[in-house]
């Protein structure tokens, strides 16, 4: 599933190729692309017709575009296989889409919601005070916002009285950190993945938010990871952050730090990447 640095990078293609047009007319090929806009994919498509899109946001993983004066958004969800794309009115169409949104100006290109596995999926939100849809309210600020509080991530961090990388995946704590880019942050920080939240320092915690911000910040300088064709860019690219990977996906090769083979371990229907050697378990955690 899309992290933040790859929800940012669609969010970014969006802000550029999307941003200020007028929607002609929208149209919904699959009704499971619209299975979270409960009033039905014809009345998603009436209501999409001639607002204004403005700016494209982002909060974590959660992508939006606001539509101007309306005090509503369209959610965009990707879920596992979602795609954004920006395609020429004459392009064929993909195998796969599900929501055709066309524009009332002279650019010739529209929107277009593709989606192999139907996991996710665009709805049509009410929004908050903040220009926030209202069912993602009680999402965190993720580390990359201007506004995310360190002093207040450490304070519920040591509250959570949980394990590290559980609380790095709890959106209402920390938003947009992934099983990948956990794993990640973890392995440059050299904690073990089971770690006491209790246990953190208020200089342990930041330490580990500043491998967090460079993990994701040097994912988005290439565009995001891409393990297969199911992400990609508004323009149909993939990213290239999984030739730079140090932790996820590593099982038995070297640590690139000390040499150690790496190891995987079941986690929360996930697997967790480490360091046996660099990321020491805490006592009572299994090597």
């Amino acid at each position: 599933m899309p992290e933040l640095p790859e929800v940012e990078v669609v969010r970014r293609g969006l802000a550029r190729w999307v941003a200020r047009r007028t929607v002609a007319e929208a149209e919904v090929l699959h009704p499971r692309a619209v299975r979270r806009h409960l009033a039905g994919g014809a009345d998603f498509a009436s209501r999409l017709k001639g607002q204004i899109i403005g700016e494209p946001s982002r909060r974590g993983k959660y992508l939006w575009l606001p539509l101007e004066g309306a005090h509503a958004s369209v959610l965009a969800h990707l879920g596992m296989s979602g795609q954004l794309l920006v395609q020429p009115h004459d392009a064929p169409d993909e195998k796969h889409l599900r929501i055709r949104v066309r524009f009332a100006d002279d650019l010739a290109t529209e929107l277009r919601f593709v989606d192999q596995r139907t996991f996710g999926g665009l709805s049509l939100h009410d929004t908050d005070d903040n220009g926030l849809p209202d069912v993602i309210a009680h999402i965190a600020r993720d580390p990359l916002d201007p506004l995310f509080d360190d002093a207040a991530f450490h304070t519920a961090l040591r509250a959570k009285r949980s394990t590290i990388k559980r609380a790095l995946l709890d959106q209402s704590l920390i938003s947009g950190v992934g099983n990948i880019y956990a794993d990640e942050a973890l392995w440059r920080a050299k904690l073990h993945y089971e770690r006491p939240t209790g246990t953190f320092t208020r200089p342990r915690t930041a330490e580990l938010l500043g491998h967090v911000r460079d993990v994701m910040n040097a994912a988005l300088s290439v565009g995001g990871t891409s393990f297969d064709s199911l992400y990609v860019n508004v323009n149909g690219e993939s990213g290239y952050f999984e030739r730079s990977l140090d932790a996820y996906g590593r099982e038995g090769l070297p640590c690139r730090r000390c040499g150690t083979p790496m190891r995987r371990r079941p986690w929360m229907n996930r697997s967790s990447y480490y360091c046996p050697r660099c990321q020491r378990p805490p006592r009572a955690v299994p090597a």
